[in-house]
C-alpha cells in the first residue's frame, strides 16, 4: 500500500460518550484490568450496561470467587476495555472507575434481568459493578488492502 492511501484516511477521532456506551453495550465481552500486590491482571468478562438513567450508567458482570474477585476487593480502581473492528474501521473504548461487589437481593434481582450469560462453564455467583469516573474511546478507518492480482 502506498503512503498516499494511508495519508488520505481521516485522522483518528474521539468517540462521544454516547458512542462509547453504545459500543460497550454492543460488545459480547470486555476486559477488566485490576492491580494488586504490585501486579496488573486482565480478565475477560461477559458484561452488561446497567442504565439507571443517562447520568448513572454502570457496567455489571458476574464472576466466581478467586483471583479476579480478590484483586477487586483489595484495589477497587479498575479499567474496563472493549474494542472491535469491521472491514472499514476499528475502535477502542476504555472506562476507568471503581469496582464493587454487590449482593443485596434487590440489586442482584435487577442485575439478573440484564441477561448476562457467562461463556465459561464455572458457576458465576458473585456480582460486580464498575462505576465509571472516566469514559473515552477512539476510532479510525482501517487501511484498505488492494486485491492481489
Amino acid at each position: 500500500m502506498n503512503d498516499d492511501a494511508v495519508n488520505n484516511r481521516p485522522p483518528t477521532r474521539a468517540l462521544t460518550e454516547e458512542e462509547c456506551w453504545q459500543r460497550i453495550d454492543d460488545a459480547p465481552y470486555g476486559r477488566v484490568a485490576a492491580a494488586a500486590a504490585g501486579q496488573v491482571d486482565i480478565f475477560p468478562v461477559n458484561h452488561a450496561v446497567d442504565s439507571h438513567g443517562a447520568d448513572a450508567r454502570t457496567i455489571v458482570f458476574r464472576t466466581s470467587p478467586g483471583t479476579k474477585l480478590l484483586e477487586l476487593t483489595i484495589h477497587e480502581t479498575v479499567a474496563f476495555e472493549v474494542d472491535g473492528f469491521t472491514d472499514a474501521d476499528a475502535f477502542s473504548v476504555v472506562v476507568k472507575g471503581t469496582a464493587e461487589e454487590f449482593d443485596r437481593r434487590g440489586e442482584v434481582d435487577a442485575a439478573e434481568k440484564l441477561g448476562i450469560a457467562p461463556w465459561a462453564p464455572e458457576e458465576k455467583t458473585r456480582w460486580v459493578r464498575i462505576t465509571p469516573t472516566e469514559v473515552s474511546g477512539r476510532m479510525f478507518q482501517r487501511r484498505q488492502v488492494a486485491p492481489a492480482g
